[in-house]
């Protein structure tokens, strides 16, 4: 009877232990407030993406770098229409963009327009234009990008200029695009003047207020890249996170800086070490992703106001 007792208090205390366990280290143990309640887990490259690099050969290893030839850094354009002429070098080991139309998929240049959603260029030997951008100043950037929309991050694929439209004439009542006709921007409401806080394109993506920013190319820059639009079939879990970084180092990169994400209203979670995030549990219905960059305090860095940044994605399932 004596030995019944103390098996029984021991598997009481066992029972106990593991209901008062830490979450394991590999799971995001928030819920999905839009979508979910399901938590988020760290998960492997896609399979499919796998397959991708292996026929890519070297394509992954390279180093592109580019140069903004128009519109110049610190340039003034007397017209609403933007003309962006990119020139790809480096060690580009294969690596060319271009699009295949059977997949929709290739090597593509991201480019954004102040703080906006991305928009793909998939072959600078045609025209890209930004039109109908309104008077005042602001930001470009651009990277390079493989199919899946994962950024090259060596020195020199990121590129910044700023600039100034005068006199441009656009309708500010209209959103500026592009030459393909994708919106790059949000139109002004029609009687406050003022732009919305967030206003959804077809594509899904959400278009915060369009401004410059007092950006100082010298102080840390938090680049929001993926996820952005909308997921379906064997993209939709699980989902890329991916940004670009200057002029800042990582925890785990032996810096000073961390990337907080938050997923809804959830607990945020931190990125320590620059290279995309996977994660999996993603379920149908609109989700809220924001990226922070912050100090070892936990504080913003604050730098006209692009490193912290928001998107709201949708899942079809």
């Amino acid at each position: 009877m004596k030995k019944l007792l103390i098996f029984t208090a021991l598997f009481a205390v066992a029972i106990f232990a593991a209901c008062g366990s830490d979450t394991p280290s590999n799971a995001v143990d928030n819920t999905n407030t839009d979508a979910s309640p399901k938590a988020y887990t760290k998960a492997e490259t896609p399979q499919h993406i796998k397959d991708m690099m292996a026929q890519r050969g070297e394509q992954d290893a390279a180093e592109p770098v580019l140069k903004v030839l128009s519109p110049a850094d610190g340039s003034t354009v007397e017209s609403s229409t933007v003309r962006v002429l990119l020139e790809l070098s480096g060690d580009l080991k294969g690596y060319k963009t271009g699009m295949d139309h059977e997949t929709g998929m290739g090597n593509h240049i991201h480019v954004i327009l102040d703080n906006q959603p991305y928009e793909a260029y998939y072959n600078l030997g045609r025209e890209f234009e930004l039109r109908n951008v309104p008077d005042g100043e602001h930001t470009l950037r651009v990277f390079a990008s493989r199919p899946w929309h994962e950024s090259y991050k060596n020195n020199g694929s990121f590129q910044m200029v700023r600039f100034t439209v005068k006199n441009g004439g656009a309708d500010e009542k209209k959103p500026a695009t592009t030459n393909t006709g994708q919106q790059m921007s949000n139109a002004k409401d029609e009687e406050s003047g003022e732009e919305p806080q967030a206003s959804p394109t077809p594509e899904g993506k959400e278009m915060p207020g369009s401004k410059a920013g007092d950006i100082d190319p010298k102080l840390p820059l938090l680049t929001y890249s993926r996820p952005k639009g909308e997921y379906k079939g064997r993209d939709a879990d699980p989902i890329m996170i991916d940004f670009w970084l200057t002029n800042a180092k990582l925890t785990g990169d032996g810096g000073e800086y961390r990337v907080r994400y938050t997923i809804g209203g959830q607990e945020p979670r931190f990125i320590d070490k620059w290279e995309p995030l996977w994660l999996s549990g993603w379920t149908a219905g609109k989700h809220t992703i924001k990226l922070e960059l912050v100090d070892k305090d936990g504080n913003v860095v604050e730098n006209g106001g692009y490193n912290s940044t928001s998107r709201e994605i949708t899942v079809v399932k």
